[in-house]
């Protein structure tokens, strides 16, 4: 008898006949298990649902599934942070070396001198000197230690001390210091600690200092914030006690030497063959481009892709608050904001800039990134001559990137309606490109949008190009699909007078 009344094998079923609910399977014997192997859970019939027991949570090896959900958050409320760099037996030596060598070394250069010379100079220079040093300290190195503490005393001196070593790695995109004792770098989208220290607060404020007197900007109480930028075009931002309260903080975006094209962006899986067809056509037919997304999105790093395609014979000017976009034309004039003086006057904003600009014949003006009412003097210069012209700014989503730009300009001191400020930004606006930054650090392209033009007091936009998130490897790597909306783009007539109005099509269906 089964456990629900009914005989089993061909007797207890009619010929034919389906069988019924809660007929049990035979039991499964002979195969070579010994009678003491414990059966599972609930049995061979009825495993248990996942989540059900915890067992469930355990793969093959009895390790902790980490596809499964509650493992997951049960291991992150465990997790234990210690926040601080672990520091290795040879690098704090060496640091514990030089800061006796130090204060002895410039006892015995002249600061004044040694800034006039480069790092392979100073380093002949100041051998022997150390050497010297080492001696009256009675300290014996090696030759790997001497090199170490050599390259450490120079970025004391002429570098940004810590820091020259991050600066130099082009593995890391980001460099985030939180404090004298506490340095996150981020590396292929992922933050990690760094295993630098710096000497005390007084040390990093030096050193901050040091970032921005180079592009004649200064930092202290009375200006606790500041923005400058290091030679190689890195935006550097800066604040000081009293505002952070754990000591100086310095955050430096790094950006890669080589020049990046769309084509690179591509290869990297940024976005699809067809989107990239589609950027290059709208940045050659002087398409009006804005770029909208996140902090650390890769914003700046499209607008620089999107330049390459700007013909060699027009004449570019970018507006910054920091000079950082990195042009690739010839004929390209850089501008930057100023702030404002201790007694709070003489301050030049990316609006005063926009107004001069348009009196210096540009054909196309960029700017790094609206934030307020210079957006309506940016959306005037679209719509007086100069096609073609681009920005960023922060926005989750191409609606949400309009509404923005509605409000901003509402911020400013223009009287005007709602209404007229939406049209002037559909008449202006021709393309809204959206890149996000996704949960396991891959930058991605995730949608083109045309603004078509109004319909009542609402903006109407047509989405061409989407990426559609599916899936997710164990390793956390998201996979997902870029995908054609297949629409004819509104913006045909404008690649059609370039000549590029088939190239277009075919890309966009």
């Amino acid at each position: 008898m089964s456990a629900f009344g009914r005989k089993n094998g061909p007797g207890g079923m009619k010929p034919g006949a389906r069988p019924q609910f809660g007929v049990a399977r035979p039991m499964q014997g002979g195969s070579g298990k010994s009678p003491n192997d414990a059966p599972p859970p609930g049995g061979e019939q009825f495993p248990p649902l996942p989540g059900e027991d915890d067992a469930a949570a355990l793969d093959g090896g009895g390790k902790p599934n980490k596809n499964d959900a509650m493992t997951r958050l049960t291991d992150r409320a465990n997790q234990v942070h210690s926040g601080e760099a672990d520091i290795g037996g040879f690098e704090a030596s060496v640091h514990k070396i030089k800061e006796q060598v130090l204060p002895r070394l410039l006892e015995r250069v002249d600061p004044e001198a040694a800034a006039t010379l480069s790092k392979e100079e100073l380093s002949e220079e100041f051998r022997p000197i150390i050497m010297e040093v080492l001696a009256e300290l009675k300290v014996t190195l090696n030759r790997r230690e001497q090199f170490a503490l050599e390259k450490v005393l120079i970025d004391e001196l002429l570098g940004f001390g810590p820091l020259e070593e991050l600066l130099n790695d082009p593995d890391i995109s980001d460099i985030m210091v939180n404090g004298p004792d506490q340095t996150y770098i981020e590396k292929s989208g992922k933050l990690v600690i760094a295993p630098i220290r710096f000497r005390d607060e007084q040390h990093l404020f030096q050193i901050a200092q040091r970032i921005v007197n180079q592009v004649g900007r200064r930092v202290d109480q009375t200006t606790p914030l500041a923005d400058a930028r290091l030679k190689d075009g890195s935006r550097v931002n800066v604040i000081v006690p009293p505002l952070s309260l754990r000591g100086t903080a310095i955050s430096i975006r790094k950006f890669s030497e080589k020049p990046i094209t769309l084509d690179m962006l591509k290869d990297f899986g940024s976005m699809s063959d067809k989107m990239c067809t589609a950027l290059k056509i709208a940045g050659a037919c002087r398409m009006n481009v804005v770029i909208s997304g996140g902090t650390g999105s890769g914003k700046t790093t499209m607008l620089n892709a999107l330049s390459k395609m700007i013909d060699p014979g027009e004449r570019v000017l970018t507006i910054e608050d920091a000079a950082e976009l990195r042009l690739q034309q010839p004929h390209w004039l850089p501008l930057e904001t100023r702030p404002p003086n201790l007694e709070g006057q003489g301050a030049i904003t990316i609006g005063d800039l926009v107004k001069n600009a348009l009196r210096m014949r540009p054909d196309r003006i960029i700017l790094g990134e609206i934030r307020g009412a210079e957006c309506f003097d940016l959306l005037a210069a679209m719509n007086t001559g100069h096609d073609g012209s681009m920005c960023t700014l922060h926005a989750n989503s191409a609606r949400e990137c309009l509404g923005r730009m509605e409000n901003m300009i509402l911020m400013g001191d223009i009287k005007i309606p709602k209404e007229a400020i939406s049209r002037q930004i559909a008449e202006s606006v021709d393309l809204i490109v959206q890149v996000k930054r996704l949960r396991d650090g891959s930058r991605r392209t995730t949608g083109i949008t045309e603004v078509i033009g109004m319909e009542g007091d609402v903006i109407v936009t047509q989405e061409l190009f989407k990426f559609e998130y599916l899936d997710e490897t164990e390793d956390g790597k998201i996979l997902g699909e870029f995908r054609s909306s297949g629409l004819r783009p509104y913006t045909l007539e404008k690649a059609r007078q370039f000549g590029f109005d088939q190239a277009y099509l075919e890309a966009c269906l």
